[in-house]
């Protein structure tokens, strides 16, 4: 079940019973609480060209904490090598839970139907409808990840 929370410096922050949150936009000031919210890491996939991405200081203050810290440009396409360096990130050892965000929260709703299918080989169905509940409207990188997702099963 997607939960809905207000958090400081945390845009569109949903997360669920499962090791993951997704969220728009942070401050690198949120960075302390979601460590002590008992996140492991920290997938970024903003580009550092987008207004307010702050991914230089985002890094250092991850760097500052016990997280692990990964930075995925992504701009919202259907990149197959977006999608093979998350699906890497995301089953790297220690990385779970994950708190994965961009700018809005769709790109990381995103990225996470991916593993959904990938590496959990849930349905395509109930990934999608998790998937949409943590944000996810683009329809056309939907497909793309469902797509992807199947043919990259690990």
């Amino acid at each position: 079940e997607v939960v809905r929370e207000e958090m400081a410096g945390v845009r569109n922050f949903a997360h669920i019973g499962t090791p993951i949150a997704c969220a728009g936009a942070i401050s690198p000031s949120a960075v302390p609480e979601i460590e002590q919210m008992g996140f492991a890491s920290i997938i970024n996939l903003r580009r550092a060209t987008e207004e307010g991405a702050n991914v230089e200081q985002e890094a250092a203050a991850v760097a500052a904490t016990g997280l692990k810290y990964f930075h995925i440009p992504y701009d919202g396409s259907a990149d197959p090598v977006v999608a093979e360096q998350f699906l890497d990130a995301i089953t790297s050892q220690g990385v779970e839970p994950a708190f994965v965000h961009c700018a809005g929260g769709g790109r990381a709703a995103t990225m996470w139907l991916l593993k959904r299918i990938a590496i959990d080989h849930w349905d395509v169905e109930r990934a999608t409808e998790e998937a949409i509940a943590l944000g996810q409207t683009n329809e056309v990188v939907r497909q793309f990840a469902i797509d992807y997702g199947q043919a990259h099963q690990r």
